[in-house]
């Protein structure tokens, strides 16, 4: 018996990419810092909350790359040189990436009381009916 993948299925043509796409997917997401969520605001929005609390707007920065977006931070060093007794807060840099689907586009990013909220919308696509004509001979 052979194992028939999600990009080689006789009936998805052009979708290779597709499974190398979730294949990235599941390799970024081993790291659960900083935490997140992912909510579904409508049809055709979505919200990714990340935990980011202790980091300034500058210490962030969100980018798409070939259809990821990557979201980084990095704290900027305050210089001093403090004596922690305990040291529960995270200090330390971190890259989450997504990858986005055709259409899905970056509106708009803020931080509020310790979270950055990445607003996503998805365009919806154009119904398109194609006649095709059959040629005699």
């Amino acid at each position: 018996m052979t194992k028939m993948s999600l990009g080689t299925h006789p009936f998805l043509l052009g979708f290779e990419q597709l499974e190398r796409m979730v294949e990235q997917a599941a390799k970024t997401g081993k790291d659960g810092y900083p935490p997140f969520n992912i909510e579904q605001v409508s049809d055709t929005a979505y919200r990714i909350t990340l935990a980011v609390a202790g980091f300034a707007d500058d210490d962030l920065s969100i980018t798409v790359e070939n259809a990821k977006l990557v979201i980084r931070g990095a704290q900027s060093d305050t210089g001093e040189e403090s004596v922690f007794l305990h040291r529960g807060i995270a200090a330390r840099q971190f890259m989450k990436s997504f990858v986005l689907a055709d259409g899905v586009e970056v509106t708009g990013a803020k931080t509020e009381n310790g979270l950055l909220h990445i607003d996503l919308a998805r365009a919806e696509p154009e119904q398109v009916v194609q006649k095709i004509e059959i040629r005699k001979g």
